[in-house]
C-alpha cells in the first residue's frame, strides 16, 4: 500500500558535463554498490550524475555516500523502488533519467552506445535500455545468459568478464522496460515518475512502461551493446512483495504478461517497426484474463 516516510536529500559534487542523471536505488547493499559506481567511474564514455537512494544504510552505506560526496536521497526505512526513483528524480540535473540497480556492473562504453540511440530519436518519445549479461539461465530472451563471472562481489571476476563483452554479440531487441533504462525528463514528467501504487515495486516496470505508451510512445528498444553485468543479488528476497500482477490488471485492463508479450514485443529482435495494439479477439480474451486476476 503507499505510504508516506519522510525522505532527506543532498546534492553532492556538481559535474558540469553530465550526460545522465544515474538513479540507483540501494538497500544495505554496500559492497555490491561499491562494484556499481566503480565500474561506472571507470566503463564509461561520458560523465554523468550518479544519485543514490539509499534506504535505511545501517550497513555503512550511508556514511560511505557521505565521505564521497555523491547526491543521494535517504530514508530510515526501506521505502521500495518506487518512491525512490521519485526522490532522486527531483534532485536530478539532466534531461536524461537512467535507472539502474545496485547489483549491476557496467561494461566499457555502455553510456556510449545509449547516448548513439539517443541522438538518433529526433524527439523524446522513446524509451532504451542495455543489456543484462546474467550468470543463470531464466529463459529471458532480452539477457545473454548463462554465462557466470560471479554472484558475490568476492566471487566476481572482472578480467574474464572484460574478455567476454570484447567477443560478445548481441542484437537489438524490442521490449525495453527494466534497468539499466533510460528516459527523457519531459517524459518523466508527463507521466509523473513511478506509481507508487505499485510500492515497495513488484510490477512498477510494466507500469512505467504502459504509462510512456499511452503518452505516445513507440519506440521501446533494447541496445545490444550496451552491456551491463547483472549479479543477480536478490534484495528482492528481503521484502515483503506486492501483488504487482493484480494491481497491473486492475488499472489497465489487461495482463502485464500480455502487454509484454503481445504489445512491446518483448525479446523479438528490433527491425525498426513500430509498435502497434491491436485490439482483436487476442486483445479481448486478454482483457477477461486481466478481470480473473483482478477478482481471484
Amino acid at each position: 500500500m503507499p505510504f508516506n516516510y519522510p525522505i532527506s536529500s543532498f546534492n553532492g559534487e556538481v559535474i558540469l558535463d553530465a550526460k545522465f542523471s544515474i538513479l540507483i536505488p540501494s538497500w544495505n547493499n554496500l559492497e555490491i554498490l561499491k562494484i556499481c559506481i566503480e565500474s561506472i567511474k571507470k566503463n564509461s564514455f561520458y560523465n554523468h550524475q550518479i544519485i543514490i537512494h539509499i534506504n535505511q544504510g545501517n550497513d555503512g552505506t550511508l556514511d560511505w555516500v557521505k565521505k564521497n560526496n555523491f547526491s543521494y536521497t535517504f530514508s530510515e526505512e526501506n521505502v521500495g523502488v518506487c518512491y525512490a526513483m521519485n526522490a532522486m528524480a527531483k534532485i536530478s540535473s539532466t534531461f536524461f533519467y537512467l535507472y539502474i540497480n545496485d547489483d549491476m556492473y557496467v561494461c566499457p562504453d555502455w553510456d556510449k552506445y545509449l547516448f548513439e540511440e539517443i541522438e538518433k530519436q529526433g524527439n523524446e518519445f522513446f524509451y532504451l535500455s542495455g543489456t543484462m549479461i546474467e550468470p543463470k539461465f531464466t529463459n529471458n530472451k532480452c539477457v545473454i545468459a548463462p554465462y557466470d563471472f560471479g554472484t558475490t562481489p568476492s566471487t566476481f571476476q572482472e578480467i574474464k568478464l572484460l574478455e567476454f563483452v570484447k567477443t560478445v554479440e548481441k542484437s537489438d531487441w524490442f521490449g525495453a522496460s527494466w534497468p539499466p533504462s533510460i528516459v527523457h525528463k519531459k517524459l518523466w514528467e508527463t507521466v509523473g515518475g513511478y506509481s507508487e501504487e505499485f510500492s515497495p515495486g513488484f510490477g512498477s516496470d510494466p507500469d512505467f512502461s504502459m504509462k510512456l505508451w499511452l503518452a505516445g510512445v513507440r519506440n521501446f528498444k533494447g541496445i545490444g551493446k550496451s552491456l551491463v553485468y547483472h549479479f543477480q543479488s536478490k534484495s528482492t528476497e528481503r521484502v515483503v512483495k506486492n501483488n504487482g500482477r493484480k494491481t497491473f490488471a486492475s488499472k489497465w485492463g489487461i495482463p502485464s504478461s500480455y502487454f509484454y508479450k503481445t504489445i512491446l514485443c518483448l525479446g523479438k529482435t528490433y527491425n525498426g517497426k513500430p509498435l502497434r495494439l491491436e485490439k482483436n479477439f487476442k486483445y479481448r480474451i486478454a482483457q477477461l484474463k486481466a478481470l480473473w486476476i483482478k477478482i481471484k
